[in-house]
C-alpha cells in the first residue's frame, strides 16, 4: 500500500508537470517514498492551516511544488484537482513556486536554502514560544519542524549558515531529510561538489543517519529515531531522481522539464497503472491520506483543552502574542536632542520591546553598533536577544519564519551596506507580505574612515525599487519614532536606514505627515525652489534654504522619510508638499535615481565614497548647505 501511495503521487506529479509542460518531475518523483513515511507522522490539521501547534513541513527545494500541492489535496487541504490541474498556470492556486496564499504552504521558497533557514527559524520560535507558554504540567508548544531539501539547498552559503546557528543552539525539534539524489542541472553534483555533507552536519553539531530513501522500513525507523533526539537532526536519503520514469530515473534531463507522454505512459503500465489514466488518485489511497483530517482535528481538540487549562498568566501572554496592542507603547519624544537616528532608534525599540512581547530579533554580530540591544530582556532562547553570529543573509531568512510563525514580529540589524548580503531573503519578506523589521545603520558617506567598501551608494535605491518593501529614513529622533508607527500598521516589511552621525532636531512641519511618506517642512514666500530630502541630507537642506532667502530665492523644504509611502499619495497631496510652479531638486547622500519620479534635478553621488572623516566627506562630496544653495541658485536662473 505505501508503494501504491508513493507510486499515485509521483503520476499525479508527472501528470501536473506534462498538462502544463513545464516543471519539475524529478524531485518529487524521487521524493514520493520519503513523503509517504513522513505523512504517518505529521502532526496538522487540514481544516485549519493556522493551528498553532502544528508540525511545520518546509519544502527547500521549492521546484518540487507539485510534490507539495499533491501531498496537500490528498491529504484534505484547500487545493481540489482542479487546481491540481491548473498547475504553474496564471492566478492558480499551484504556482511554480510554493507561495503562502495556497493553503497549508508554511513559508514561500524558491530560491534555493531559503527554506533550510525557514526551517531554522521555525524552530527557534517554536523554541521560544514553548519557554514563554509552556507550564510545568501543561505542554501546548512541542511540535516538530521538518525540512525537505536537495543537494542544491545544501549547496548554497545560506544553508551552511543557518545549520551552524541550528547546531550551536541544539535545535532537538528540527529534522532536515537531505534528498541526496546527486544530481543537479547540468548532471551529477561530482562536477562542482565533493564534500562529506555527513561529516560538515556532524562539526556544526548535528545528529545523523544515513538512509535508502527508498526503503520504507528504513525511512520508518530514521523518522521515529527524531523523537529521541538532543540535536538537529538530518536524515540522509539517498533517492533516484525520477524514481519509476523508466530510461529517466537516475538522469539529470528529468531534473527540469517534462518526461513526455510515453515515458509517463511506460512508468504507469511498469506500476501497474492504466496508462491512459491523468490524474487518477483511487479511493484506498486517499482514504489513507485522508485520515489526516479526523487525526488532525482530534490533535487540535486536544490541544484546545490544554489551552484552556493554561494559567490566567499564560492566557494573557498568548493573548499578547496574538494580538498585539501597539496604542501601549510609549514613544519617546526627542524635541531638542541632536542624536544620530541609530541612537533614538534603540530608545524606540526598547519602548517597543517593553510593550510587545512578541518584538523579538538581533543583528548579524553588530548589536552595540546598530543599538539594536533590548536591555534587560535577556538572550535567546530563554530571551528576546538573538545572536545570529556574522551570517546576515541566513539571519534574515530565519526572521522570516519567525514572522510566518505567527506569535513574533522580528527584527533583523546589520550595517546597511551588508543589506546586500540578505537582499535575497528581504525580497521574500515583501513577496510574503510579513512583518519583519530590517534596521541598517551606518546609511551613507557618514560612515567615514572604514571607506568606500562599507559606505552605501545605491543600496537605498535598491530597497526602494522593491515592490511591498517600505523603506524609511528618518532625519531626526522624533521622525524615526513616527516612521516606527507607520511601519507597524503596514502588513508589508520595513526598512529603517539610520545615520552613524547625530542629526539636528526639526521644527514641527508645516503640512502634511510621516505616514504620507513626506511632508513639508519649511514654507516659502514665492518659492521658487523645493528641497527634497531624507535623513542627514533634510538639515542641510534647511540651512541651504536660508541661504538662498536670504539672497532673494525663496525655497520650500520637504522632509521625506519614506519614498515608498509618498509613490502611494494622491496626485492632490504630493502637489501640496511639493509645489508643480517650484523647480524640484532632490538632495540624498546617495544614487537616488528613482528622485526623478518627483524632481526636475538631483543632487546626489556620482561615485563611491572615499575614506576619511565624516564631516570631511561631506564637504568633499558637495553636501554643503552652501554647495546645495549654488546648485539651487544656478537652477533658479
Amino acid at each position: 500500500m505505501l508503494k501504491k501511495m508513493a507510486d499515485m503521487i509521483r503520476f499525479l506529479c508527472a501528470d501536473m508537470v506534462q498538462q502544463a509542460n513545464s516543471g519539475h518531475p524529478g524531485a518529487p518523483m524521487g521524493l514520493a517514498d520519503v513523503m509517504v513515511v513522513l505523512a504517518k507522522f505529521l502532526n496538522h490539521n487540514p481544516k485549519n492551516p493556522n493551528w498553532l501547534n502544528r508540525d511545520r513541513l518546509v519544502f527547500s527545494g521549492g521546484h518540487a511544488s507539485s510534490l507539495v500541492y499533491s501531498f496537500l489535496h490528498l491529504s484534505g487541504y484547500d487545493l481540489s484537482l482542479d487546481d491540481l490541474k491548473n498547475f504553474r498556470q496564471l492566478g492558480s492556486k499551484t504556482p511554480g513556486h510554493p507561495e503562502i496564499h495556497t493553503k497549508g504552504v508554511e513559508v514561500a521558497t524558491g530560491p534555493l536554502g531559503q527554506g533550510v533557514a525557514n526551517a531554522v527559524g521555525f524552530a527557534m520560535a517554536a523554541k521560544y514560544a514553548a519557554n514563554l507558554l509552556n507550564e510545568p504540567e501543561n505542554t501546548i508548544i512541542d511540535h516538530k519542524i521538518y525540512c525537505l531539501c536537495g543537494d542544491g539547498d545544501l549547496q548554497e552559503g545560506i544553508s551552511y549558515e543557518a545549520c551552524a546557528v541550528a547546531g550551536n543552539l541544539h535545535l532537538d525539534n528540527l529534522v532536515l531529510i537531505y534528498d541526496s539524489n546527486n544530481i543537479t542541472i547540468e548532471g551529477d553534483t561530482s562536477i562542482a561538489w565533493s564534500e562529506d555533507v555527513k561529516a560538515r552536519f556532524e562539526a556544526q553539531g548535528w545528529d545523523v543517519a544515513r538512509i535508502d530513501g527508498h526503503d520504507y522500513d528504513q525511512i520508518e525507523f530514521a523518522l521515529e529515531q527524531a523523537a529521541e533526539k538532543e540535536r538537529p537532526y538530518l536524515i540522509i536519503a539517498n533517492t533516484r531522481i525520477a524514481k519509476g520514469a523508466g530510461e529517466l530515473e537516475g538522469s539529470h534531463h528529468s531534473h527540469g522539464a517534462p518526461l513526455g507522454e510515453e515515458i509517463i505512459k511506460a512508468a504507469k503500465i511498469a506500476a501497474g497503472f492504466d496508462p491512459e489514466r491523468k490524474f487518477a488518485i483511487d479511493e484506498d489511497v486517499l482514504i489513507r491520506f485522508r485520515a489526516a483530517l479526523e487525526k488532525g482535528d482530534l490533535a487540535e481538540a486536544q490541544w484546545n483543552k490544554k489551552v484552556e487549562n493554561l494559567s490566567s498568566e499564560s492566557k494573557n501572554m498568548l493573548n499578547a502574542l496574538l494580538n498585539p496592542d501597539f496604542s501601549k507603547i510609549n514613544f519617546p519624544d526627542f524635541s531638542g536632542k541632536k542624536l544620530a537616528t541609530r541612537d533614538s532608534n534603540g530608545v524606540i525599540m526598547n519602548e517597543i520591546a517593553r510593550a510587545i512581547p512578541g518584538f523579538i530579533g538581533g543583528s548579524a554580530d553588530l548589536a552595540p553598533s546598530n543599538k539594536t540591544e533590548l536591555k534587560g530582556m535577556g538572550d535567546f532562547p530563554n530571551g528576546r536577544n538573538i545572536h545570529y553570529g556574522i551570517r546576515e543573509h541566513a539571519m534574515a531568512a530565519i526572521n522570516n519564519a519567525v514572522a510566518r510563525y505567527g506569535l513574533f514580529l522580528p527584527f533583523s540589524a546589520t550595517f546597511f551596506i551588508f543589506s546586500d548580503y540578505l537582499k535575497p531573503s528581504a525580497r521574500i519578506a515583501a513577496l510574503m507580505s510579513i512583518r519583519h523589521f530590517f534596521i541598517f545603520t551606518h546609511d551613507s558617506i557618514g560612515v567615514g574612515e572604514d571607506g568606500p567598501t562599507h559606505q552605501p551608494i545605491e543600496q537605498l535605491s535598491t530597497l526602494r525599487a522593491m515592490p511591498n518593501f517600505y523603506t524609511f529614513r528618518p532625519a531626526d529622533g522624533n521622525e524615526n519614532a513616527l516612521c516606527w508607527k507607520a511601519a507597524l500598521n503596514l502588513r508589508a516589511p520595513s526598512a529603517f536606514v539610520l545615520s552613524r552621525q547625530g542629526l539636528a532636531p526639526l521644527e514641527k512641519g508645516e503640512f502634511g505627515g510621516v505616514e504620507n511618506g513626506a511632508y513639508l517642512l519649511k514654507r516659502a514666500q514665492n518659492a521658487k525652489i523645493t528641497l527634497i530630502a531624507s535623513g542627514s541630507e533634510v538639515e542641510l537642506c534647511v540651512k541651504a534654504a536660508e541661504i538662498l532667502a536670504a539672497r532673494g530665492i525663496g525655497a520650500n523644504v520637504v522632509s521625506a522619510p519614506c519614498f515608498d509611502l509618498l509613490c502611494e499619495q494622491p496626485r492632490e497631496y504630493v502637489d501640496q508638499i511639493i509645489d508643480p510652479a517650484t523647480k524640484v531638486i532632490a538632495v540624498e547622500a546617495a544614487s537616488a535615481l528613482e528622485w526623478y519620479k518627483f524632481a526636475d534635478e538631483i543632487y546626489s553621488m556620482k561615485s563611491f565614497g572615499e575614506s576619511g572623516k565624516a564631516g570631511a566627506l561631506f564637504e568633499y562630496f558637495g553636501f554643503t548647505p552652501e554647495k546645495i544653495a549654488e546648485f539651487a541658485q544656478e537652477l533658479a536662473k
